[in-house]
C-alpha cells in the first residue's frame, strides 16, 4: 500500500475577515454623524450670582439674540465693533474683554467678538451668560 503524504495547509482564508471588517466600517461610518449630532447639544449654564464690582480694566461686550452688540451701554454694529474696541482699549492693552451673550446667540457671533479682541491685543478674554432682565 502506497503511503500518501499529508501536507499542512498554511493558507488562511481572509475573505470572511475582510467582509466583517467592511461591514463594521460601514456601520461606523453611518453611525458617527448621528453620534456627533447627539453630543453637540450644549445648554449654557444660568448665572445665579452677578458680579456687580465695576473695574476700569474690564470692557463688557453684550451680544443679544437679535444680533445687536452693546459695548459699555452703546449699541454698535458688528462692523464697527473693532473700532469701538480700539477706542475703549486705548494704548493700554492690559484690558479684559468680557463677552456676555444671550443663551440663543449662535456661537460664531461670540467667536467673532473674541477674534476682534484678540487681534487688538486684549490681555484676557472672558465669557458669560446674560441674565434675564
Amino acid at each position: 500500500m502506497p503511503h500518501k503524504q499529508r501536507t499542512v495547509m498554511a493558507d488562511i482564508n481572509m475573505v470572511p475577515f475582510i467582509d466583517i471588517t467592511l461591514i463594521l466600517l460601514i456601520i461606523f461610518m453611518v453611525m458617527s454623524p448621528l453620534l456627533v449630532q447627539m453630543q453637540l447639544s450644549v445648554d449654557l449654564p444660568r448665572a445665579k450670582a452677578i458680579n456687580t464690582t465695576a473695574e476700569d480694566d474690564v470692557i463688557r461686550v453684550e451680544v443679544l439674540k437679535n444680533g445687536t452688540i452693546i459695548v459699555a451701554d452703546k449699541k454698535i454694529s458688528a462692523a464697527a465693533l473693532e473700532k469701538e474696541l480700539i477706542l475703549r482699549m486705548g494704548k493700554a492693552n492690559k484690558k479684559t474683554i468680557l463677552v456676555q451673550a444671550d443663551k440663543e446667540v449662535p456661537i460664531q457671533q461670540v467667536v467673532d467678538v473674541f477674534d476682534a479682541a484678540k487681534k487688538l491685543g486684549a490681555a484676557k478674554l472672558g465669557i458669560g451668560v446674560l441674565s434675564k432682565s
